[in-house]
């Protein structure tokens, strides 16, 4: 869910930043008057995602402009499909264009990465979730995306859970501490995390009562040890180091969550165009 209000602000930025005091090519050879139509389409199979920013980059420069979105964020889509449909101010149009594309380009391509490790998955109780390493400011459209690949999002920031660390627990003097002191000052319904990286900080993660833990870069035996020692009584978040060729094989060990920062920095965008309609 994108809330328009924040989407609009950045747009601003990105038109600004693209366009400058003018687009000098749209400008000197288009005439003012000039009107035309294209459609955004799929190259390549994709999983699409920032549909409905793209759009907005129209209209946010040219109120005038008519969009149509022909696909929903989310679809599976094969080449060729197209994704919208743009009418409108021919100048307007072209100056958007280039806006357009990179954010939905982007985007799609973390959503299409997302569905691939999906799939990788498939069948095991694990849902996959992404990490804080995002792109500075564009945190909310890049979660958006992993939830149109299928995947799901962590903390949306540092207010939206208590995560304690290795550091955390090391100031605090044990993890009994860390969470003793988190559970007396947070409010209520405040989700506490551990960090995990042995068996014995799992015993005391679950004698402390954290409502989730995280095995940090543990291997494959001790995850499955993990999960026999809690037996379902908190959710088992496997991180650290997950690849795409064992993400499988940790979401096998019976774990609740996979988290990765994947799905997201690696991700190369996808082909898509603006085409002469």
């Amino acid at each position: 869910m994108l809330d328009l209000y924040s989407v609009n602000r950045l747009i601003d930025l990105w038109l600004e930043e693209d366009i400058g005091h003018g687009d000098l090519t749209a400008l000197s050879m288009i005439e003012a008057d000039a009107k035309a139509t294209f459609h955004m389409n799929a190259r390549q199979d994709l999983s699409l995602a920032g549909i409905d920013v793209a759009a907005a980059c129209f209209k946010r420069y040219d109120p005038a402009v008519k969009v149509e979105v022909k696909t929903q964020d989310g679809t599976r889509c094969k080449p060729k499909t197209t994704l919208l449909a743009v009418s409108g101010g021919a100048r307007s149009l072209l100056t958007v264009e280039r806006t357009a594309l990179n954010i939905v380009q982007h985007l799609s391509g973390i959503a299409t990465e997302t569905a691939r490790w999906m799939d990788a998955i498939k069948g095991t109780k694990a849902k996959l979730i992404d990490t804080r390493k995002t792109t500075p400011g564009l945190r909310m459209l890049e979660k958006h995306a992993v939830t149109c690949g299928g995947g799901a999002n962590h903390r949306l920031g540092l207010d939206g859970g208590v995560m304690i660390k290795d550091n955390h627990i090391a100031v605090a003097g044990s993890i009994a501490k860390a969470v003793e002191r988190a559970r007396a000052r947070v409010p209520g319904l405040i989700k506490i995390e551990v960090e995990c990286d042995r068996l014995e900080q799992v015993r005391d993660a679950i004698a402390a009562k954290a409502d989730i833990i995280m095995l940090d870069n543990m291997p494959l035996d001790e995850m499955r040890e993990s999960v026999k020692l809690v037996a379902g009584r908190i959710p088992l978040e496997a991180s650290g180091g997950v690849r795409f060729d064992t993400v499988r094989p940790i979401a096998e060990t019976g774990v609740d969550y996979v988290s990765t920062s994947k799905t997201i920095q690696a991700a190369p965008a996808v082909d898509i165009g603006l085409d002469d309609a």
